[in-house]
C-alpha cells in the first residue's frame, strides 16, 4: 500500500509541476578563492541553472562590510552570477525571456531588489545598469542560524517556484512563474 501511495504522490507532484530535480556541480575555485557551483533544476517543465561563486561571511556583516546596503552586488563571488532557463520566467511584474542572463541584487536594511541584466559573460565588477532587463523586490527575512556561505536555491511550487538567497543572517526570496 505504501508503494502505491508514494507513486500516486510522485505522479501528483509531476502533474502539478511541483516536482523538481536538483543537481549541483562543483566547479573551479574563483580568482578570489571562493568555490564555484552550477546548480540545475527542472521546475514546471523548465530547465533552470544558476552558476555562481559561493563566498564566505568570515565574520563580516551583511549590509556593511559585505554586500553593502545601497550598492549593486553581483550576487556571488568573482564572475557575475548567471541564470539560464529553457522557458520564460516571471518574477513579480518582470518577465525574463528564455536564455541566459546575469543576476545582481541591491540590498537594503528593509528588503533587497533582484536585478536581472541582459549582459552575460562578464566579471562581477562590470555591471552596466543600462543593460538591466528589470528589477523586482525580494522579501527579506532574518535567517537563524546564519549561513556562513552564500547559497542560491529554487524551491519548487505549482507552476514555478521561489528563488531563495541565504547569506549570513539574510534570507531574501522572490516567487516566479514558468511561462
Amino acid at each position: 500500500m505504501k508503494r502505491i501511495v508514494c507513486v500516486a504522490l510522485i505522479c501528483a507532484a509531476v502533474a502539478t509541476g511541483v516536482a523538481a530535480r536538483q543537481k549541483t556541480t562543483p566547479m573551479h575555485p574563483g580568482a578570489g578563492g571562493s568555490p564555484h557551483v552550477r546548480t540545475e533544476w527542472t521546475v514546471a517543465g523548465a530547465n533552470i541553472s544558476i552558476e555562481y561563486g559561493r563566498p564566505y561571511v568570515k565574520g563580516r556583516t551583511i549590509g556593511k562590510e559585505l554586500v553593502p546596503n545601497g550598492f549593486v552586488w553581483r550576487l556571488g563571488a568573482d564572475e557575475a552570477t548567471t541564470l539560464k532557463s529553457s522557458k520564460a520566467l516571471t518574477f513579480g511584474t518582470l518577465t525574463v525571456p528564455a536564455g541566459e542572463h546575469t543576476l545582481w541584487v541591491m540590498p537594503s536594511a528593509t528588503g533587497w531588489q533582484l536585478i536581472v541584466n541582459k549582459e552575460t559573460g562578464i566579471g562581477g565588477t562590470e555591471y552596466d545598469q543600462s543593460r538591466d532587463l528589470g528589477r523586482v523586490p525580494m522579501k527579506l527575512e532574518t535567517l537563524a542560524p546564519p549561513a556562513e556561505q552564500l547559497t542560491i536555491a529554487i524551491d519548487p511550487q505549482p507552476g514555478g517556484g521561489v528563488l531563495r538567497v541565504e547569506f549570513g543572517t539574510a534570507k531574501a526570496t522572490v516567487p516566479f512563474i514558468v511561462r
